[in-house]
């Protein structure tokens, strides 16, 4: 048997505001064309396959359309689990129908640990493994909340509870394995934060607290487990240094923060129950960049990408010592007539010459909202006769923003 693991497609996702469909499409292509070259008898995905719990027509449309390709008529089986992104209502909808072409979805943990084991099947149709498939576990699906509970006994419990779950599906997959007397491999699929993961700024992982996604260790996992699949963390990394417990990560840069590393899905192939694991490299399908510097540094990068006809999005950070008022303006003259998009531009220069003092700093929370505006008035030398009309509209917002708020007083 012949696995791809694969998470956290995040389908529906936006950068900046900036829609990603086009991306989506090109990994799930890739991905069906992967899965058919590598001859794949079985696609797991852990989890996170929208990036929120109503998915659009059109993300909806690349996620069918990407099942039907893989599954359908070639006998191939895949498993979904759900994320915490996702809506285990919705991932459930057509389960029945899926069934039907070899899809199996677990949306939410069932009452029965027997209901979240399957037994996948070779493309000859002889059973090849076992599959624990564990969704995103929600506080009410593991225990009850107790009245004056501390939160160190809130994230024990929890924790115990995650454990004592696949400790109950794993005793049904080797029940399956007994009565099948045969000695197939069991896959365990989970979405959840082990402890020690490593994230990115900007990555879009949510980090919840205790009571959703616990920090769990590696031993809350059964040693029957012969391939640990999971889900959430979007750095391919191994858990615990394990070559067999891996989140395979995110196939897309999920924000700037993941710009320039290498995605992957993991392939698993087993000998008996002997996984050998190894990885492929996802193209990148939208170069993200981050350009950080004072105006020289940013309109060299700027020219060197206009230079090799790149389409990049970008991330810039101005922190030279000039005050710029309009870098959005010369940027955007900058990269005119070309692919380059700028989603994301920074300049605190201002707002550091603000709030520095030779003698002193000041916190932020000790200033009021007119002592924060006066300053930025002086940071950027604002002449004394175009100040009483930048007041007046400046009270005039904040007198707007707080008619707005239904919660101000």
């Amino acid at each position: 048997m012949k696995i791809l693991h694969t998470s956290d497609w995040h389908i529906g996702r936006t950068l900046n505001g900036r829609k990603r469909y086009a991306e989506h499409e090109a990994f799930l292509n890739w991905l069906a064309r992967t899965v058919d070259e590598e001859n794949v008898d079985a696609v797991l995905i852990s989890g996170d396959v929208f990036d929120n719990t109503t998915p659009s027509n059109a993300a909806q449309e690349l996620y069918y359309r990407f099942l039907c390709r893989v599954a359908g008529s070639s006998g191939r089986q895949v498993v979904v689990i759900a994320g915490n992104h996702d809506s285990p209502s919705f991932l459930k909808a057509p389960k029945e129908l899926l069934k039907h072409i070899h899809i199996q979805v677990f949306a939410c943990a069932a009452h029965d640990p027997a209901d979240e084991v399957t037994v996948l099947c070779a493309m000859d149709g002889r059973p090849g493994m076992i599959v624990c498939a564990v969704p995103y576990l929600r506080d009410t699906d593991l225990r009850t909340a107790e009245a004056g509970e501390s939160l160190e006994d809130k994230e024990r419990k929890m924790i115990g509870e995650i454990k004592n779950h696949y400790l109950r599906v794993c005793e049904a997959a080797m029940k399956i394995r007994e009565r099948l007397q045969k000695p197939l491999p069991i896959v365990a699929m989970g979405h959840l934060f082990a402890a020690g993961g490593r994230t990115l700024d900007g990555d879009g992982v949510r980090h919840l607290s205790v009571g959703t996604l616990a920090q769990v260790g590696k031993e809350v996992f059964p040693d029957v487990i012969d391939y640990l699949a999971l889900g959430h963390l979007h750095v391919p990394q191994r858990v615990g240094g394990s070559e067999v417990m891996r989140y395979c990560g995110s196939p897309l840069p999920m924000g700037f923060g993941e710009a320039g590393q290498e995605k992957k899905v993991v392939l698993v192939n087993f000998e008996n129950r002997e996984p050998n694991v190894s990885e492929r490299v996802v193209p990148l399908f939208q170069e993200l960049k981050t350009l950080r510097g004072d105006w020289f540094l940013l309109s060299r990068d700027i020219q060197e990408l206009k230079f090799r006809k790149s389409r990049a999005w970008l991330e810039v950070i101005y922190d030279g010592e000039e005050m710029i008022g309009d870098l959005r303006e010369r940027l955007e003259e900058a990269t005119s007539g070309t692919d380059i998009a700028i989603l994301s531009v920074k300049n605190s220069r201002w707002l550091h010459k603000a709030f520095r003092s030779e003698t002193e700093v000041e916190a932020l929370d000790a200033l009021d909202i007119n002592d924060v505006f006066s300053r930025c008035l002086d940071a950027c030398r604002v002449p004394g006769e175009q100040r009483p009309v930048l007041w007046s509209a400046y009270q005039e917002m904040l007198a707007s923003l707080d008619e707005e708020d239904p919660l101000a007083t």
